[in-house]
């Protein structure tokens, strides 16, 4: 069999990943021996892999997390702040986003909302969820020009046909009765077909408030609270305690040591 016609017909049927795969396995000796079923069978799981993978990329692409290097992988639990280790690890395995439901994240400033709510949307993102992350005080404002511009349709679409919505840094500001109508029209849209998580550093009960007009605020908070998981994070600010360690005397210590020693090649 011809390797150059075969790699041809196989990019030319847009399988890319087992073009790649079929190089690879032709180079090795131990895969030269396989039974053509099973040199199928690995081609096939290739590109499938490569898929998945071009597939994971373009949905976090298109979600624009704050925080995109962002995993649960690398959640810090030692650290105090009252973070449900349990819970946190349960949310991570996505099932909350398949049974629509929401997530609550409360906190004060500097104490990692933003971070956990992006390593939470990454994991969707990586499970096959579409996600879309904004922070509340900018989407307001692009609501507003939408409704100008005539790209509200398209942005509503948007927002509310994602299996997550980050809605990030909610409050402190009051909402304003367009606001406040254009939240109602997407928590609407999304109840019982989509997941919102909304961080803040006020905690749920101030909500109301923020709301404003108390039939819309009972209406949204009905949706959106209900069936919510609720985390309140309490503790030092994680930015703090980074930028003290940064500045450690230990740290400095380590720094002076890692310049003056020489290296392997110095050495040499």
């Amino acid at each position: 069999m011809l390797t150059h016609p075969t790699l041809d017909q196989l990019r030319a049927l847009k399988l890319d990943g087992m073009a790649r795969a079929f190089v690879e396995f032709a180079a090795k000796d131990e895969t030269r021996d396989l039974a053509h079923a099973e040199w199928l069978a690995l081609l096939l799981d290739r590109e499938t892999a490569d898929r998945d993978t071009k597939r994971f990329q373009t949905r976090l692409r298109a979600a624009r997390l704050r925080h995109s290097q962002a995993v649960v992988e690398d959640i810090d639990y030692r650290t105090p702040r009252r973070l449900d280790k349990a819970l946190f690890q349960q949310l991570a395995t996505s099932r909350w986003i398949a049974e629509h439901r929401n997530l609550l994240l409360t906190g004060p400033c500097g104490i990692g909302k933003s971070w956990l709510a992006c390593a939470l949307a990454q994991k969707a993102c990586r499970d096959g969820h579409t996600v879309h992350y904004a922070r509340v005080p900018r989407l307001f404002a692009d609501l507003d020009l939408a409704h100008g511009d005539g790209r509200f349709p398209r942005l509503f679409r948007l927002l509310t046909k994602v299996d997550l919505l980050v809605l990030d840094d909610w409050g402190p500001d009051r909402l304003s009765p367009g606001q406040r109508r254009d939240l109602m029209e997407i928590v609407e849209d999304r109840h019982g077909r989509g997941s919102t998580l909304i961080t803040s550093q006020l905690p749920v009960s101030a909500w109301h408030e923020i709301i404003g007009e108390p039939t819309l605020a009972d209406a949204i908070l009905d949706r959106l609270v209900h069936n919510a998981h609720r985390i309140a994070l309490d503790g030092p600010s994680m930015r703090k305690l980074a930028a003290d360690q940064a500045n450690s005397p230990a740290a400095s210590t380590d720094a002076m040591t890692a310049v003056a020693k020489p290296s392997k090649e110095a050495k040499k």
